[in-house]
């Protein structure tokens, strides 16, 4: 047996040996052809040349702002010598979504992505020295600017951000005389775009957007967005950093409601949590107290219900004790409309003109179906649990609030303090569906009860404020 086990071994030697000596004969070379440029020179689409990307492979047509493209014929394309491809002249593509070209050379091949990009004639982003950040209205092409008294409106810098391969003029970057409304023209081969700017001095605001950093610009997307909508439809209204707070800067004697949206990515639960990531608002409380004090009224959404602890206006100096958050970048995607639950409170002023479900009063909905949010919640858990509130009444009589609105799990989501014959009113929403940014875009039903519930919040904060 071990003999025979030995032959049969050697013999599988000598087969993988000679199989090892064929393969490595000098007469053998491979049919494969590897060296093949496989490049795409040129391209034409309905007399519209492409232009051409190497390093990602892209071919990239422009054409005018209301060209149809869903129909274009390829009128010429060029390849490398001796390559072929799965297109032709005069094969149709429908470039409403981006097209592959195949392009093979012997035994090796590449795919190139044809795009079309039409003539964009847009203002972007349009910003004076650096601070004040328009609000750009591309219904009708208007951009308004807020900016304090003070200003030299003859000298004013405006910083703008167009479309791909478009130009401004006047010029970004150039010393520009605002005291009448100036007109910016955008053009873009074959798109043109007038916009008109105004910049408006404000030198006692009657509503004060507050937020961190010293420029608008520089919130992030979902507070720029809740403070682009405040300075579009409240009269007389600007951004200020709590810097500005703090140093005077900002003339409050006329302001009736100071409003801050507060976003942070993860959440902000409790008061240590809460100091360490505002240390501006911290620094400013002083002055904002004073202001609270002295009849005007606030509007604290999300992680901002933190604030009226620091203003004196909770007796028992608490904070919210259920909080949490998604990164934006994160955000979920919600199945069906959320909602919360306002039984017992249905006729506040707050929760009147929304878009409501029939036969659901005592339910808010603010989101639809496909917004992606973040969920970003503050709000009183109640409950003896884990340092909660037994009941309601507990809860109103510890910390001297009223509660509006509920979550699915009872918890208080929506709070006010109201008004006082000296003392401002403190309305407070920290209910995860009030949010004002989602990643993609959804057709607006119940999403527009934020912004009308806003309205609401102003309207009666300045309503019941005694600094009239």
């Amino acid at each position: 047996m071990v003999i025979m086990k030995n032959k049969i071994s050697n013999f599988i030697l000598f087969i993988f040996a000679t199989l090892f000596l064929t393969g490595c004969s000098e007469n053998q070379v491979s049919d494969l052809i590897l060296n093949g440029d496989c490049s795409v020179l040129s391209l034409t689409v309905d007399s519209y040349d492409g232009t051409l990307d190497l390093a990602t492979r892209t071919i990239t047509v422009r054409t005018p702002k209301d060209y149809a493209v869903d129909n274009m014929t390829i009128t010429a394309i060029a390849l490398s010598k001796g390559a072929k491809c799965n297109l032709q002249n005069g094969d149709k593509l429908n470039l409403t979504s981006p097209q592959v070209v195949h392009v093979s050379n012997g035994d090796v091949y590449l795919d190139w992505t044809i795009l079309v990009k039409r003539d964009e004639a847009r203002i972007k982003s349009f910003v004076i020295n650096d601070i004040y950040t328009g609000i750009i209205n591309e219904d009708n092409h208007t951009i308004s600017v807020y900016v304090p008294e003070g200003l030299d409106m003859t000298k004013l810098t405006p910083t703008i951000v167009v479309s791909e391969n478009a130009k401004v003029v006047p010029n970004s970057g150039v010393n520009t005389d605002f005291t009448q409304p100036v007109t910016f023209t955008v053009t873009n081969n074959t798109a043109k775009t007038n916009y008109v700017v105004t910049v408006t001095q404000i030198g006692k605001p009657a509503a004060v957007y507050v937020g961190l950093p010293n420029s608008m610009d520089q919130l992030n997307i979902e507070e720029q967005t809740a403070c682009k909508w405040m300075l579009a439809n409240i009269p007389n209204s600007v951004y200020a950093s709590f810097a500005d707070i703090k140093n005077n800067t900002v003339d409050l004697s006329e302001c009736k409601v100071i409003w801050w949206h507060y976003h942070k990515d993860g959440g902000v639960d409790g008061k240590a949590a809460f100091e360490n990531a505002a240390p501006e608002a911290i620094s400013a409380s002083v002055q904002l107290k004073d202001y609270y004090n002295n009849g005007g009224a606030f509007l604290f959404t999300r992680f901002a219900t933190n604030m009226p602890a620091k203003l004196g206006a909770v007796k028992n100096d608490a904070y919210p004790n259920n909080c949490w958050g998604q990164a934006e970048n994160e955000a979920e995607t919600v199945n069906s409309p959320w909602n919360f639950f306002i039984q017992g409170h249905t006729t506040h002023p707050l929760f009147q003109n929304l878009v409501m479900k029939k036969d659901e009063p005592n339910a808010v909905y603010t989101v639809d179906k496909g917004y992606r949010i973040t969920n970003s919640t503050a709000q009183w858990h109640i409950g003896s649990d884990w340092g909660g509130y037994a009941d309601y009444e507990i809860w109103r009589n510890e910390t001297g609030a009223q509660d509006l609105a509920y979550g699915g799990d009872g918890a208080i989501v929506v709070w006010e303090f109201p008004a006082t014959t000296t003392k401002g009113g403190i309305l407070c929403i920290g209910s995860g569906c009030y949010d004002w940014y989602s990643i993609d875009d959804v057709t607006e039903n119940y999403h527009k009860n934020i912004a009308s519930m806003t309205l609401n919040a102003f309207n009666y904060l300045i309503e019941n404020s005694p600094k009239k």
